[in-house]
């Protein structure tokens, strides 16, 4: 109980300070992450005792931006290995999956401005990778049939990360909100992602 009461306290804190230093987040449950500016600092550090290379994941999220540059929104790094998992958005519509430093990316019709609920998920024994951007399923590409994503990874939102934990980029930064972000060790049915864009709870496994 001490220890998700030091959380919210860290939450409050750093979003009052407009998230002008990292913080360790564990609890995601009913979280906004607000990034009010353009920075090379500016960011979000998420936990996980992830201790197995992942070999299927899926990952739900909500993110408002009014931003047409390119930008970083969920970024994971192994040591010594960079974009070993990087969500990134080219452009308005236009979203890239990296894994292992391979990526394939994907297009969508888009209102803009507007909220936007993101899935992306990868499955090792095929290398199929799929989007699904506000319920609707995008082409599927495939990578990296039969890798494994390193474990005891550094996740940041807000930024991507050039080196483990670091190496920011502001020209690559979130601006805007991100919300209700999990992550599971498995590749969700087509019910499971749309019952998760209606708002239905479903037992994250890595993040929640």
């Amino acid at each position: 109980p001490q220890a998700k009461n030091t959380d919210k306290l860290l939450l409050w804190v750093s979003v009052l300070a407009s998230l002008l230093e990292a913080f360790a987040q564990t609890d995601l449950t009913g979280k906004v992450f607000v990034f009010p500016r353009e920075s090379s600092t500016d960011h979000v550090t998420l936990t996980t005792h992830l201790e197995k290379p992942l070999q299927n994941f899926t990952l739900c999220f909500r993110a408002y931006s009014d931003l047409s540059r390119a930008y970083s929104l969920f970024s994971y790094n192994a040591q010594g290995k960079d974009n070993e998992l990087l969500i990134f958005k080219e452009t308005v519509g236009v979203y890239t999956l990296y894994i292992g430093r391979t990526k394939v990316t994907a297009k969508a019709m888009e209102d803009f401005p507007s909220p936007v609920h993101i899935c992306t998920s990868w499955e090792s024994s095929s290398g199929i990778a799929e989007f699904w951007v506000n319920g609707k399923p995008l082409v599927r590409k495939g990578l990296r049939w039969g890798y494994s994503v390193e474990a005891h990874p550094k996740i940041v939102l807000g930024q991507e990360q050039g080196s483990y934990g670091g190496g920011f980029d502001s020209k690559q930064s979130f601006v805007g909100e991100i919300a209700d972000l999990y992550m599971w060790d498995s590749v969700l049915s087509r019910k499971e992602i749309l019952n998760v864009f209606h708002g239905s709870f479903l037992t994250s496994t890595i993040l929640d």
